[in-house]
């Protein structure tokens, strides 16, 4: 939302104010208003990605949602392309919670693929997070033998509060969307952990599976 003056961005910024008073009614409200009040696709986009979050079903999040990610289609242009991470992952996300875990999978992945686009700060650094656990929380099935052993160290690395080994490998992991230079990242905070030899032997042995394994991939 570029233009302070536009009638559609004045009534969503009103709306994200009521959101924040905790007067979820009234901001829905705002919303609706943007919504009707928008003259263009670009502006429609907008007021359907706040309607979208204040919907009773999991049905109308999913509608609101689609309609948000039909209008930034229809603009096409470069004021749209930081948005499709932001607005694959909300479909990803309706999908998820009506039972549609491939249809989800299909929205996280397509949410990855556009993380580049949007600006570099701290919600492209969340969102990219958020992406990377749900394309974890929808991925298939996968044999014993690719168990993921990192988030097992990672969980005995929590249960001891060891924030330093934590503040290592956590940031990694947790925004890993599956390419190689992210799996990279994670293998190289591993190495790290190694040279410092500073686990307790069991955390130290996981720790050496874990890299045997993504070596072996």
């Amino acid at each position: 939302m570029t233009d302070p003056e536009n009638v559609v961005v004045r009534l969503c910024v009103r709306g994200m104010q009521a959101e924040t008073e905790g007067r979820d009614t009234r901001a829905r409200e705002l919303f609706l208003r943007a919504w009707e009040a928008a003259e263009d696709d670009y502006a429609a986009c907008i007021a359907a990605h706040y309607l979208a979050r204040h919907q009773p079903t999991p049905q109308e999040t999913l509608h609101w949602n689609q309609e948000c990610l039909n209008r930034a289609d229809r603009v096409g242009d470069g004021r749209v392309r930081g948005f499709y991470a932001s607005l694959h992952g909300n479909m990803a996300r309706a999908h998820r919670d009506l039972g549609r875990i491939d249809r989800a999978r299909d929205h996280f992945e397509s949410a990855a693929e556009h993380i580049d686009d949007v600006p570099p700060g701290p919600h492209r650094q969340w969102l990219r997070h958020r992406i990377a656990a749900g394309l974890r929380a929808t991925a298939p099935a996968a044999p014993r033998h690719h168990e993921d052993l990192v988030g097992d160290l990672l969980i005995r690395l929590c249960a001891r509060t060891d924030l330093e080994a934590l503040s290592l490998l956590l940031p990694p992991y947790m925004g890993s969307l599956g390419t190689p230079e992210d799996e990279e990242r994670i293998t190289g905070a591993l190495r790290m952990l190694h040279a410092e030899r500073r686990l307790p032997d069991g955390e130290q042995t996981a720790r050496g599976r874990a890299i045997q394994a993504r070596s072996a991939v």
